[in-house]
């Protein structure tokens, strides 16, 4: 019974020691001696505070009660958006997200850990001052155009500051610059007015073009119409001249313009028989007529010109008359003038004459009412008597 005793006693006394080995093998306890670095991660050891070691990836190990660990330190590339709000050259607030992407070095895991409390905070700080120093010398238009300037100027200054901290810098990108909605929707009208304007212009032109072309295509054809009518009238009248001839090599040169006058007096009457668009036509019943009609286009020819010439020496006759015209109208105008100012200074010496009239029968009357006994004029002065 004893024995049965002592062996339980000695196996938990083995298990106890077992716990404990393993609690300070493998506890990851401040006790522990072992413990395990991921891939990719560093871990600083501390002696009572100060630093030891960094530890590698891998199995690592420490004095239990005297040495710990920090929290692991990631050596793979992080980012962090950082979005700003700042304001133009031209006062316009924009919203500009900025990603920056950055990994602590192996070499400078203490740096990193010790030197910076919170390395996320001093990036932003980075980031917003060079944002806002680079948009205050731009407009808007020239920020969407310089926006990857502002993204390298950006990691140039986050590269040079924070290398000091053991960060490096792999790459900083503006991912957008982004405007009040009300500016954004004034930009895409004075843009959408711009491509109108455009478009206009273009219509414009290829009216333009349109037209041009066209007119040149009139053009052309009329002066190749006028050039196939004046091959035509050429044609006739080279026609008209052989027929001329052969009638008169043909013996009948006195009836040869007659001859010819008929036949185009025939060859009228069917192309406006075939083309004409009149139902009726008067012609002479009589044979005998044709020579009066010969003699009729003749004197028609005459008479046209005569008409010519008429009208010339009219328009010149006219222009004289009109100009004779013109003078008697002046000399008319001067003669009525002059009748006017002698009109005038008749009716004023008509107006002088009675009125002196007036003022002698005014004098006559004064007199006889003192005789018949009305009321005495006294009679004037004789420095006041005009007759005197």
């Amino acid at each position: 019974m004893d024995a049965v005793i002592g062996i339980g006693i000695a196996v938990v006394v083995i298990i106890v020691i077992l716990i404990v080995l393993a609690a300070l093998l493998f506890g990851g306890l401040r006790s522990s001696i072992f413990f395990t670095v991921r891939t990719q991660e560093n871990v600083i050891v501390e002696r009572f505070g100060k630093f030891k070691k960094v530890a590698r990836p891998g199995l690592n190990t420490k004095v239990p009660f005297v040495e710990t660990t920090t929290r692991p330190i990631s050596l793979r590339v992080q980012q962090l958006e950082v979005n700003i709000e700042t304001k133009t050259k031209d006062n316009v607030f924009v919203t500009i997200p900025v990603a920056v992407q950055y990994v602590v070095s192996e070499q400078s895991v203490v740096d990193a850990y010790y030197r910076l409390a919170n390395p996320e905070e001093q990036i932003r700080s980075y980031v917003f001052d060079t944002v806002r120093s680079s948009l205050s010398t731009l407009t808007l238009d020239s920020a969407f155009e310089s926006k990857d300037d502002i993204a390298s100027s950006v990691e140039q200054r986050l590269s040079e500051s924070m290398a000091r901290y053991g960060f490096r810098i792999i790459n900083t990108l503006v991912t957008d610059i982004s405007p009040d909605q009300r500016v954004r929707d004034s930009m895409n009208s004075i843009n959408a007015a711009q491509r109108d304007r455009v478009a206009a212009q273009a219509l414009a032109e290829a009216d333009k073009i349109k037209r041009v072309t066209q007119a040149e295509a009139e053009a052309e054809s009329k002066r190749l119409q006028g050039e196939g009518v004046a091959a035509q009238r050429k044609a006739i009248a080279i026609g008209i001249a052989e027929q001329y001839e052969m009638l008169k090599q043909a013996g009948i040169e006195r009836t040869a313009e007659q001859l010819l006058l008929m036949t185009q007096y025939f060859d009228t009457m069917q192309d406006v028989a075939r083309n004409g668009r009149s139902n009726v036509l008067f012609l002479p019943s009589n044979p005998g007529t044709i020579g009066d009609m010969t003699t009729e286009i003749r004197n028609s020819l005459l008479a046209a010109q005569e008409v010519d010439h008429a009208r010339v020496g009219a328009e010149e006759d006219e222009v004289d008359e009109e100009r004779q015209a013109a003078a008697k109208q002046r000399m008319l105008e001067e003669q009525q003038r002059r009748q006017r100012e002698l009109q005038q200074a008749r009716e004023a010496q008509q107006r002088a004459q009675s009125q002196q009239g007036q003022q002698g029968l005014g004098r006559f009357g004064g007199q006889q009412g003192g005789q018949q006994g009305g009321p005495a004029i006294p009679p004037r002065p004789p420095w006041q008597n005009p007759n005197q």
